[in-house]
């Protein structure tokens, strides 16, 4: 069994920063890309910043600049830093992970965290 779980959301003011927190646990055998992604009510999840295992991340466009993804692979963790946050930025946030089980027979899938909420505003 293997979990995600998310921690930092809430409610910030505009221009305001925030740090985003995912733990992978479980019978994990490797962690291959984690990523967040995003959805606003309404609208389609997308997402906003991947990691490769060796550190190679990308952005989306409404977020480069001010939006900075870590891991840390000893720990089976993913970061979150927001920055400059804006109201747009109002979102539930999920950690997405492809992770392969360390139970026989090994498979590799997509985890999804439960999601933390992300509110900007005045």
């Amino acid at each position: 069994q293997v979990q995600l779980v998310e921690s930092g959301g809430g409610l910030v003011q505009p221009e305001g920063s925030l740090r985003l927190f995912c733990a992978a646990s479980g019978s994990i055998f490797s962690i291959y890309r984690m990523a967040w992604y995003r959805q606003a009510p309404g609208k389609q999840r997308e997402l906003v910043a991947a990691i490769t295992s060796g550190g190679t991340t990308n952005y989306a466009d409404s977020v480069k600049g001010r939006f900075t993804i870590s891991r840390d692979n000893a720990k089976n963790t993913v970061s979150l830093q927001m920055n400059s946050l804006k109201p747009e930025d109002t979102a539930v946030y999920y950690c997405n992970a492809a992770i392969m089980t360390a139970s026989v027979p090994r498979t590799t899938r997509d985890y999804w965290g439960q999601g933390t909420q992300v509110t900007v505003s005045s």
